[in-house]
């Protein structure tokens, strides 16, 4: 069954060792925010500074883990038509929105709206990782470091599969963040598969 997150939101749901997440973009150039917690264990949880540095690279694809804070891998990109996401930059937040955009009454952004969707589970906002931004799009100045957020590369009905290696509770976002989805709000398709 294919699910939708509406704009501005997330969901949080189980997914068992062996099964895949489709997480699909319906209508292009929206972004996705994707946490994962050990399901028996909520305080391992996907980290991206070991899935870089595991990786040699900031952009992780096809055949990729995705490792957690303890070094195991808690999921592998299975499939891949866009090639491009983050896994630098942290769920947008109010805070960030008024620290960056300036914005006095700003909207709770990915962080709150995972956090909601997460609480149920005893998972508290402080917990929550830097999430793999699925098809955002954070190029980077090779010789400043300067990052620029640019819009996603990806289309309608462009996707990305994973594969959990073990049980997990996912958190996954239709981004709030104008600047990560070319200034528009669209919303997010996913699909829990059996394994193959």
């Amino acid at each position: 069954m294919i699910h939708t997150i509406a704009p501005r939101s997330g969901v949080a749901f189980e997914l068992k060792r062996d099964e895949r997440l489709k997480v699909i973009d319906p209508q292009g150039e929206q972004v996705a925010d994707l946490v994962a917690f050990n399901r028996n264990d909520a305080a391992e949880a996907i980290s991206s500074g070991r899935s870089i540095d595991y990786a040699s690279r900031i952009y992780l694809s096809t055949g990729d883990p995705i490792y957690s804070n303890r070094s195991r891998v808690m999921l592998r990109i299975a499939e891949d038509t866009v090639g491009r996401h983050d896994f630098l930059l942290s769920p947008c937040s109010a805070e960030m929105f008024r620290i960056i955009y300036g914005d006095a009454q700003p909207h709770r952004g990915c962080l709150g709206n995972l956090a909601e969707a997460l609480a149920p589970y005893g998972i508290a906002a402080d917990a929550i990782p830097t999430a793999f931004n699925v098809f955002m799009n954070v190029p980077i100045d090779p010789l400043t470091g300067v990052i620029r957020v640019e819009p996603p590369l990806s289309r309608a009905g462009d996707y990305i599969v994973f594969e959990a290696q073990m049980d997990l509770l996912i958190g996954l976002t239709a981004c709030s963040a104008g600047q990560s989805n070319n200034f528009a709000y669209k919303p997010i398709r996913y699909e829990v598969l059996g394994h193959e």
